[in-house]
């Protein structure tokens, strides 16, 4: 394979992370290194920084500062979601996206995110190659829904998984002081698939967990949820349910729209904008049982939890980033960068390639048979699955009592 000489740019897209930065560490970092990239660019929120030519100059950043990537949460660079439509239908931005390549010379593009993004990744893949521009095109993961196919798992899933089991553990303590027992709602983010709520089944390990926990592999039953929660109740006066907020009922209904309009709302992506469902199901359960009902939504506060990150997580996030940088140098195009844990007793994994066109708007979901307890519990399998995602400590240096940030100048390429 022939030496590309160019530019590359990098993008984050979607939900933010607590690690997403670390991959953006891992990409900067080692582009930098390279003689055949010539400049390193940062897109300004995503693909539609790219289409307004919207591009940081990495390589005036301070060093110091990139290195504060990996331990910084959330879209340094700004994240976006903007769903290109096909290009057979409207290949507007396509041209606009294949003028400003041919500007700023690039021929190296990384994209961070999930579902969609890599949806983003494969179509600007296909595009370029159909016009005859070489630009070697590669995905890297990010998702705290760890929903992404091809990947034994996804970075970013490991630091909020580590923070949802420590938060309920802590929770757990909380809602049992009282003499007067309490009923408390979690509400953990999962649309599809229900990893991330999953997560809560290791702080029962830890012997401090939900009783009930419900993912959206399986439909949910709203009557039979009022009976096994008003057992508990009267057994044991105090009963923690752990729920994800994409539960549906057996029709497909969202368990949210029973006491809001919010789903009816929908993003770029046709996707309905959940949220409100501890609530919604507390003041349900509170109606039905007469008990104090507590309920909590983590909200943004599971996927930015860089205080404790698993150092499994930043490392593997980060290594995601370089090894796409790596890969394309070599002359590799057209895949996203991949998990593979190896069969051995204790935790590795190695890292693989996948087609974009194979991940591209793929759903990996729990699988069923990880799911017991009548559909409102998990199985050892899974905690053999999820404890060696969360292992190591990672925080960021703190200053005067709270972290530092990494801060970019973000300094606008203008030709």
């Amino acid at each position: 394979m022939s030496e590309l000489k160019g530019a590359c740019v990098f993008g984050q897209s979607g939900g933010p992370t607590s690690v997403i930065n670390a991959s953006a560490a891992g990409v900067f970092q080692e582009a930098l290194k390279q003689k055949c990239i010539t400049k390193v660019y940062g897109m300004a929120h995503g693909i539609k920084g790219l289409l307004s030519e919207q591009l940081y100059d990495i390589g005036k950043e301070d060093k110091a500062e990139l290195d504060l990537l990996k331990t910084t949460p959330s879209s340094a660079l700004g994240s976006v979601r903007y769903k290109l439509k096909s290009a057979d239908e409207d290949d507007t931005d396509y041209k606009k996206m294949l003028e400003v390549f041919k500007k700023f010379n690039i021929r190296y593009f990384f994209y961070n995110g999930g579902n969609d993004s890599m949806d983003t990744c494969n179509k600007v893949s296909k595009y370029m190659q159909k016009a005859g521009y070489e630009c070697r095109v590669m995905g890297v993961p990010k998702t705290i829904d760890n929903d992404l196919w091809g990947t034994d798992h996804c970075p970013g899933y490991g630091s909020a998984a580590k923070y949802l089991a420590t938060s309920i553990l802590e929770v757990y303590r909380d809602a049992r002081v009282y003499d007067k027992g309490t009923i408390t709602v979690l509400e953990i983010m999962g649309r599809n698939a229900g990893w991330l709520t999953a997560a809560a089944s290791l702080a029962s390990y830890h012997g401090n967990g939900p009783d009930l926990i419900y993912l959206p592999e399986v439909a949910f039953d709203i009557e039979k949820f009022y009976d096994r929660v008003t057992e508990l109740y009267k057994k044991h006066n105090y009963v923690i349910i752990a729920v994800s907020e994409g539960i549906k009922d057996k029709d497909g209904k969202y368990i949210s729209e029973y006491g809001s309009d919010l789903a009816k709302m929908k993003d770029s992506f046709g996707h309905a904008q959940l949220g409100g469902l501890a609530s919604t199901l507390g003041n349900l359960t509170q109606q039905k049982t007469g008990a104090k009902v507590r309920s909590i939504e983590f909200s943004l506060l599971q996927r930015c939890a860089a205080h404790i990150a698993s150092k499994t997580d930043v490392d593997e996030a980060y290594l995601a980033g370089q090894t796409a940088v790596r890969e394309t140098v070599a002359g590799k195009t057209d895949y996203m960068v991949a998990f593979e844990r190896s069969e051995c007793k204790n935790y590795k994994c190695n890292i693989k390639l996948v087609k974009l066109e194979e991940v591209a708007n793929a759903e990996k979901k729990v699988p069923l048979e990880w799911i017991v307890n009548d559909g409102a519990g998990l199985s050892e399998e899974f905690i053999k699955y999820a404890l060696p995602l969360i292992q190591g400590e990672s925080s960021p240096p703190f200053e005067n009592g709270m972290p530092k940030f990494a801060r970019l100048k973000k300094i606008l390429e203008v030709l």
